[in-house]
């Protein structure tokens, strides 16, 4: 018998605080991507249930702001709010990643975010 799963899309938000003063994604940070998600996702129609998660350390701090989703299991970094309209279209509702946001877990994470932010679109 198959279970149909209660969401059909997981988002985790790193809410982690790093308390010796390293780079981590802040509770602070964390939490305002949540709330702006859930808000965004509430003015627009997604067709799949999601559920958006805090999540304690990703492991990622060093590429923060960072989030994963499943069950494609992508993660992304250096997320700012104005990135969320574009992962909620492309990857909540049409299932492309965020290419641009990837983590490349090869790179160094200081060089991967200075890229990340050359790319980021004028808004």
């Amino acid at each position: 018998m198959h279970m149909h799963p209660k969401y059909d899309v997981h988002v985790f938000v790193c809410l982690n605080e790093r308390e010796d003063g390293r780079k981590s994604c802040g509770e602070t940070h964390g939490l305002a991507l949540v709330q702006a998600m859930k808000t965004a996702l509430k003015e627009r129609q997604v067709p799949h249930t999601v559920r958006i998660n805090k999540a304690g350390c990703l492991d990622a701090c060093a590429y923060g702001p960072a989030m994963v989703i499943y069950p494609e299991g992508v993660w992304y970094g250096g997320v700012q709010q104005e990135d969320l309209p574009e992962i909620i279209e492309s990857h909540l509702i049409n299932r492309q990643p965020v290419e641009r946001l990837r983590i490349d877990f090869r790179q160094p994470a200081r060089k991967w975010l200075k890229a990340v932010e050359q790319q980021r679109p004028a808004s």
